[in-house]
């Protein structure tokens, strides 16, 4: 108790970062980014980097007690559930890459949200013409069937060793005993606008005349804790059949000013896809991310291949000419995501040509010492129909866990509600997701189809990209992902051009100002030294944008016979082990 208790202290001291206002569509805001300067953690067994104190402590409880990488990753989302309650929890889903250390193998698991049956092309269209974000996002029409249930359980059924039920105690006793609001949290809840309009979410995070509750102010959840009872009993039949389905769907459906579509059908029918990872080679090393219905995977490894044509350990880390590389590959890899990918049970996406090295090594001729602006997408092999282009943006309310277990198995998922604090519908103590306004808004541009339109069952893209690097020897070196939106990609690739090129620690290279192009503006972290850059690279042709880019890198790479943690240090995680 008096270590719990330690840990809560500490709580208070983390800084936090504020939400903007909502805007409508491509371009999201994120908080600003403020800083909590963190250690680089060290471990000989076992290590967890997660986004609150108190979820990395669920995690290494499980780890000390024999649990697997999975065991801890549950533990861990579950209080996550609680304490971050914006960015992730069961009414959401998430991306799972897992490497079992006997026998070698890696293993992507997609707990991604799906649209309802009854969804039409034109669900986000209002009187011809496509709903502003913020009109779309609060309420029921925005949620898609939640995955994350689903996914923990059939993670737990082929890689965890603890009992399941034992997995939820942790988050039960916060629940029922209760934990402190952060102030991030408070910060995000002061910033939104949609909140006060739901009633289970106003009760439970704003006083009664409708003003956030204090940072510091202990928070309790009953209602969590008998859903949390109710899935430890009954495993995850119990959300997505029953007495929870019902009032999901319900509160979902009979949404006052925007209801939705989701039915019962949808939740029972809902199916978790386990599918081989997407990996490549880069320098020494393989790199493994998640194929689509994640365009983050194919992104961060056409990065990666574009950089492999430069000599980039002999870039100097926060230069010109690293964000000059970083940017322009950006711009390339993000044409393609625009133009090829999306959930691959409904379109054809060229992965193999999308990473052929020919291709690749075309492409990345492309990069030239002046920027090349907007860049148009290529024509992969093997592509056989072009999509129209489409910009859609997601926003940051998702997070990472990253975890190594004593045995050297590993677990890297990202998790996500999508929106900060997701449709604001609250059902049974948890917050339920606005996936669906990741999928395009309008079915067709200039004649041609979105590759990302809404349709029955169809995952909405997603930049996620939990990633896993092995060593020419097959070792495992580094487990790594981030929350950042449609940034995600470039958050992602900054670190492991720092790791793997430029040989910074996990720490140091999470910690590096974020800087990239979306294929548009060359985005700056506002606040960094990065700024610095402004001036040579509009020079040298490039539309320069100082904004705020809040990253929250987890990552854990290995270093001898240890390991050592990074955790980012504009949110409030940490990164821990033994």
């Amino acid at each position: 108790m008096t270590h719990r208790l330690c840990l809560v202290a500490a709580l208070g001291m983390m800084l936090s970062a504020p939400l903007p206002a909502q805007t409508n569509r491509p371009q999201q805001p994120e908080p600003a980014s403020g800083r909590s300067e963190k250690q680089l953690a060290h471990a000989q067994r076992h290590m967890v980097a997660a986004a609150h104190p108190l979820a990395v402590e669920a995690g290494l409880q499980m780890l000390d007690a024999g649990g697997s990488a999975v065991d801890a990753m549950i533990a861990v989302q579950l209080v996550l559930n609680l304490v971050e309650p914006h960015a992730s929890g069961l009414g959401g889903g998430a991306y799972l890459l897992h490497y079992a250390a006997a026998g070698r193998m890696v293993r992507a698991y997609d707990g991604r949200e799906t649209a309802p049956a009854a969804v039409t092309a034109d669900l986000f269209m209002r009187d011809g013409k496509a709903m502003t974000f913020r009109d779309a996002v609060a309420g029921g029409r925005s949620v898609g069937t939640p995955g994350v249930v689903r996914l923990l359980e059939i993670a737990h059924r082929k890689h965890g060793r603890l009992a399941w039920a034992r997995l939820f105690q942790p988050a039960i006793d916060l629940a029922e005993n209760g934990f402190p609001l952060s102030s991030r949290l408070h910060t995000l809840l002061r910033r939104d606008r949609a909140i006060a309009g739901e009633a289970a979410a106003r009760a439970y995070f704003l006083n009664a005349e409708g003003t956030p509750k204090a940072a510091g102010t202990l928070l309790r959840n009953p209602e969590f804790a008998q859903t949390l009872r109710a899935l430890a009993t009954g495993g995850a039949d119990a959300f997505y059949r029953g007495d929870i389905a019902r009032a999901i769907v319900g509160a979902v459906r009979s949404h006052p000013i925007n209801p939705g579509l989701l039915s019962e059908a949808d939740l029972a029918e809902y199916q978790v896809r386990e599918v081989d990872a997407l990996c490549s080679p880069y320098r020494v090393y393989r790199v493994c991310g998640m194929p689509p219905s994640s365009s983050g995977g194919i992104a961060v490894l056409q990065m990666l291949g574009l950089l492999s044509h430069r000599d980039m350990s002999a870039v100097a880390p926060e230069s010109t000419q690293a964000v000059h590389l970083l940017a322009e590959a950006g711009r390339l890899a993000y044409a393609d995501r625009s133009r090829w990918v999306a959930d691959d049970r409904f379109v054809d996406v060229p992965v193999r040509g999308l990473l052929d090295p020919a291709y690749l090594a075309a492409r990345a001729r492309l990069i030239q010492p002046h920027s090349m602006g907007k860049a148009a997408a290529g024509t992969p092999p093997g592509a056989r129909l072009a999509y129209a282009d489409d910009a859609v943006d997601e926003v940051a309310g998702t997070s990472h866990i990253a975890i190594v277990d004593g045995d050297g198995n590993a677990a890297s998922m990202t998790t996500t509600i999508e929106n900060f604090f997701g449709s604001r519908v609250m059902v049974r103590g948890f917050l339920l997701n606005n996936q669906l306004t990741d999928f395009n808004f309008t079915a067709q541009d200039s004649g041609r189809s979105a590759v990302n339109a809404v349709a029955p069952g169809k995952r909405p893209r997603s930049s996620m990209a939990p990633t896993l690097v092995f060593r020419d020897n097959g070792d495992l070196h580094l487990v790594l992902g981030s929350p950042g939106g449609s940034r995600i990609i470039n958050y992602v690739a900054k670190t492991l051009i720092a790791t793997l090129d430029w040989g910074l620690d996990i720490q140091a290279a999470i910690a590096l100002p974020n800087t990239g192009s979306r294929n548009g503006p060359t985005e700056i972290e506002r606040g960094t030294a990065a700024e610095e850059q402004a001036a040579p690279l509009r020079a040298m042709g490039h539309d320069v944008e100082i904004t705020d880019m809040t990253s929250g890198l987890h990552g854990i790479m290995r270093v001898g016979n240890g390991w050592q943690g990074g955790a980012d240090p504009r949110r409030e995680g940490i990164a821990r082990g033994r």
